[in-house]
This record gives C-alpha cells, structure tokens and sequence, in this order.
C-alpha cells in the first residue's frame, strides 16, 4: 500500500533517475540524515550515476551537499567515488570523502551542528537549490511523517527552491508521533525564548511542513538505514566509565545536581556508548536525556527502566541496537522524541536544563585545550559535531579518551594541542583510564598538574612534567600558562618526522 496518500504529490511520483536528472551541476543540495539514520537511500545513487556518466564525457558535475551531519555510503560514499562534490557541510564520517577533503579536492565546512540551520537562514551560505529528504509517509493534506531522523529537514524544506521527497516504505509507520517539529524560530531581531523546561516537553508538530508548489518528484523507496556496529566495551573504556560514574557520585553527595542527576548527553562513539553502560549497574533511577544522537547504550537503559525518557535528533544505533528498536517500536513511543537538530543542540536550552555532556576526544593538553577534529593538526577527523553545542552549555562536560593512540606511538595528552575545538576556559573534566583530572576553578598551572599526574599515561608522564618545569623555568615574568614555544607542538612533529612522539 502506498505511503503517499495527498493527491496533488502522488500525481508526482518519479524513479529515483528522473528525480536526479532535475539536479544540476553546480547545485547546492540539502540532504535528510545524521548519523547513518534518514538519509535518502535512491536519488543521490542515481545522481552519481549521472556524474559518473558525464565525466565520462568529459564533463564537470559536481554539487554543494548539505545535511544535518553524517549519512551513509549512498550518500557521501557514492558521490565522493564518482568525485561529485565542490563543498560538504557540516559534518562527514564518510572514509572516502574524508581523504578528498583532506587532499584539498572538496572544500569542507566544519561547524556546530546547532549553527549549520541558522547560518543557512542568515544566507552565509548562499542560496539552497534542491532538498533530498527522506520521509515515513505523506499525508493525505500533505503533512509529512518524518522518518529514523530531524536534523536540518525542517529548514531544507524550508530553505530549497525545489523538493524531492524519498518516502521509505521501509521505515515503520508507528514513527509517526515520534518527533516535535519547532516551527517558532526566527532570525535577529525578531527572536522570542524557546519555552522548553523539561527534556520531553512538546514545543512544536509531530510532521514536517511542505509547500506542495515546492516539490518536484516524489520517489518511492524501500532500504534500511546505514548501521555501524559499536565496540564492545573494553578495559579502558569500562574504567572511564567506572571513573566517571564514581564522579557524579561525589557530584550528588555534595548537593550540586539531585539523586536521579541532570539531562545526560552523550558524543557517538564507542566510549562515550561505554559510560551510559556503566549507569546500568549505578544507584541512580528517573534519568533523563537531552542529547543528539540515541545509541545503544541509552535504548539499554530506556529497557532497564532505569532512563524515562530521550530527546534527540536522530538515532545512532547498531544493527542489533536498530532490530531491538523496530521489534518493539511501539514501546518506545512517548519515551523518546526527536527534534531537528537546531533545537536538540540549542545552547539556550542545553544552559537551561543543565545537561551533563559526555564527548570523545582526540587530544587534550595539560592546560585542558580539547582537540576533537584533527589529527597531527591538519587533516580532519570528522568535524567537531555537537560537541561544542553541548561542551560549551553544559552544567557539567567531560571529555573522554585512551591515553595512548597508535600502539603507543601517540600520548593523548600533550603540551599544546594541534588543533583547538574547545578551549580550557570550556573544559570541565578530563578522563582516560589512568584517572580523572576535575579542572574546575582551578589556575592553569594547578590544571597542568592534575591533568599530568591523573590522565596522562606513564610513559609520557614525566616527560610532560619535564616539559612544564622548565616552561616555568624558561620565563619567570610569564608564568600564568607557560610555554616553551619552540618544543610546543614538538611530539607533534617527531611523531610525523619519526611515527612515535
């Protein structure tokens, strides 16, 4: 049975090749999807198809991509393989894409996930051609019933000259009430408090909004969304986790947050996965979540009973993680509610219900400088996410990592870090299995010394020490964060030099 039940946009049904032959070259395109989840799974494969087929003729075709933030191999994959993109924002996890970025032949914006929808209503990046946006159904008034995400669907739909729609027949038809759509945001001057206290309050619509007169094909598809399989937890990450449940302990027992703690925020990625396993075995009951992304750990502790309920923007899940989701979806409704991303990473709303941030790193400094994009300086990661959304608000933030990279080769702690996504005066607590170093209120050199001393790994600890010593030493009329410039980012460069810090 047909998903699209309004009758003026099932008269525009289309195959995914006549929907990507009205894309042209040099388009800007705004695509569903964030984090595997939602993106459209037919019209960018059969707009590869096309690029491909020109530049066999000789011909340039590439395209702009935006979207919420990463989306699978039929997406970034397939139009990086026939080299079909001139820019990508703001956020990419994509293998192949992130070599081209990195080699200079797709230029790649890097921003917070809670500025890319309002950076394009200000028109910092130009005018939007086309939406792709992957949807659950179409309603007979033409509402739509969104799908596994929100993320900038809402201000594609909104922002495109033309619209194409997947409706996913793949997608369970129960998701429908499954998201608040808030349409009340508006541009300077004429912006008003988004009135949201608690994690699960509804502030806007269960559907998504289309101006039919907009969309130009209406394609019908039937593909499951990309699924990453997490780690397991390992030694490490158990001891993070362990460190970091011990925290917020202490953290309750002195009166600053109550028993069943504040909203949790949790980065993607298999650690940050690791410490919402390790509240399933703590003492504290009710939890909320006011975050971006839903991973397994945070559906273990929805099933436990042990978390009432999510906010998100998108679901992150494993194959098994998903299978449990779809199996039981019915359960999950009223318990989990996702938005678009410009609301789940709003820094007003994460200040005001006092989030506690939990994200990965790459690597932090003895001042407490986070890197969590780059690696040896230069060559992107990923992007900084959320991160920043949710680092920079929070009630409390931790940044969590290995203190050993690369067999060893590379400490994750260093003197300076090589790239800077959230500087020390954002940074809260620092955590690698060797310990947690609580940076609050205190001086940069009191920070230096705890984090050496509590994260940084053995074999580099006395070698930091050494390094900030002599820092000290070097200058005494500039002692507040000393440096020695000229060996600052020197692990940095023996590692590239020689492939070991």
């Amino acid at each position: 049975m047909s998903r699209i039940s309004c009758p003026v946009l099932a008269r525009r049904t289309a195959s995914a090749a006549e929907a990507a032959a009205l894309v042209r070259p040099g388009d800007s395109v705004g695509i569903s999807g964030f984090t595997g989840a939602g993106f459209p799974k037919a019209v960018p494969v059969a707009l590869a198809d096309r690029m491909q087929a020109a530049r066999a003729r000789g011909e340039d075709f590439q395209i702009g991509l935006w979207s919420g933030a990463s989306t699978g191999p039929a997406v970034d994959g397939a139009l990086a393989g026939v080299h079909g993109l001139s820019k990508r924002l703001p956020y990419n996890s994509d293998p192949d894409l992130r070599r081209l970025i990195n080699a200079g032949e797709v230029d790649y914006v890097d921003a917070h996930l809670s500025h890319a929808a309002q950076q394009a209503w200000f028109g910092f990046y130009g005018d939007l051609d086309v939406a792709i946006i992957e949807v659950a159904a179409v309603l007979p008034n033409g509402l739509l019933v969104p799908g596994t995400s929100l993320g900038n669907n809402k201000t594609w739909l909104e922002r495109a000259h033309k619209v194409v729609l997947e409706v996913n027949s793949w997608l369970p038809r129960d998701l429908e009430g499954f998201h608040d759509v808030y349409y009340g945001a508006a541009v300077p001057p004429h912006r008003i408090p988004i009135q949201l206290t608690h994690p699960m309050q509804r502030i806007g619509d269960p559907y998504l909004r289309v101006d039919p007169s907009k969309v130009v094909a209406v394609v019908e598809t039937h593909a499951p969304d990309r699924n990453s399989p997490l780690d397991e937890p390992d030694d490490n990450s158990r001891a993070m986790a362990a460190l970091l449940v011990d925290f917020l302990r202490h953290e309750v027992a002195a009166g600053r947050m109550p028993p069943g703690l504040l909203p949790l925020q949790s980065g993607v990625g298999s650690t940050p996965n690791a410490v919402m396993e390790g509240l399933l075995t703590a003492e504290f009951e009710g939890l909320t979540s006011f975050t971006e992304v839903i991973q397994d750990g945070l559906l273990d502790l929805l099933d436990a009973g042990k978390l009432t309920s999510v906010s998100a923007t998108s679901f992150g899940l494993s194959p098994a993680g998903q299978q449990r989701f779809l199996d039981n979806v019915g359960s999950y409704k009223g318990r989990v509610l996702l938005r678009s991303q410009d609301i789940s990473n709003h820094p007003e709303l994460v200040r005001r219900l006092g989030v506690i941030a939990i994200n990965g790193m790459i690597e932090a400094d003895i001042y407490g400088n986070v890197n969590s994009s780059h690696v040896m300086g230069s060559a992107i990661m990923n992007g900084v996410g959320g991160s920043g959304d949710f680092a920079r608000n929070a009630y409390l933030n931790f940044f969590v990592s290995d203190s050993l990279a690369k067999g060893g080769a590379i400490s994750s702690i260093v003197p300076m870090v090589s790239h800077v996504d959230h500087t020390e005066h954002d940074v809260h607590v620092l955590i690698t299995e060797q310990g947690l170093a609580d940076l609050r209120g205190l001086s940069p050199t009191d920070r230096a010394d705890r984090v050496i001393a509590h994260c940084a790994h053995p074999d580099y600890r006395d070698r930091l020490r050494d390094y900030v010593d002599r820092a000290r030493a070097a200058r005494p009329e500039a002692r507040h964060t000393p440096h020695l410039l000229d060996e600052a980012l020197g692990w940095h460069a023996a590692y590239l030099r020689e492939g070991r810090m």
